[in-house]
C-alpha cells in the first residue's frame, strides 16, 4: 500500500467533519434513559418528576436530574415549577421535541425491519422488504 492511499483512511467519514448536524442530534438524544424520557413525555404528556422516576424503570435518580438537565438545556423538554406547598415540578416536551416523535417513530420502524447475517452486513433481501 503507498503512504498517498492511506491518507483516505485517516479522513473523516461525515464530510460534515466535526460540525455535523446527525452527531449533534445524536448527542442530544443519545444514551439509553433520553430516548426512554422523550418517549414517555411524548405518550403520556406533562409529567411530574416521581411519575417519570416511576415509568423509567431502572433510572436513578442522579440519571434521571441530569438527563431532565441536559434535554432542557437542549430545548426539548421543558421544566415548570410552580410555587406551591409541597413544590410541584412538571416537565413536557417543548414543540422542538414534539418534532423528534416522527422521526423517532420511523427510525423504530426501520430497526424492526432490518435483518443482519451476523457480520454487521444486512441480509440479502431485508433490503426488498
Amino acid at each position: 500500500m503507498k503512504p498517498e492511499d492511506n491518507a483516505s483512511l485517516d479522513a473523516p467519514v461525515c464530510p460534515c467533519g466535526d460540525s455535523c448536524p446527525l452527531g449533534r442530534a445524536l448527542d442530544m438524544i443519545g444514551g439509553k434513559w433520553k430516548l426512554r424520557i422523550i418517549c414517555t413525555l411524548y405518550v403520556d404528556g406533562t409529567q411530574r418528576y416521581n411519575d417519570l422516576v416511576k415509568k423509567t424503570t431502572g433510572i436513578t435518580n442522579t440519571m434521571l436530574a441530569a438527563s431532565l438537565k441536559e434535554l432542557e438545556a437542549d430545548g426539548i423538554v421543558t421544566r415548570t415549577q410552580y410555587a406551591e406547598i409541597p413544590p410541584r415540578v412538571e416537565y413536557a416536551l417543548t414543540e422542538h421535541g414534539r418534532e423528534l416523535w416522527p422521526i423517532l417513530h420511523r427510525l423504530a420502524h426501520w430497526a424492526e425491519n432490518v435483518e443482519f447475517d451476523g457480520d454487521g452486513e444486512e441480509a440479502a433481501g431485508s433490503a426488498e422488504k
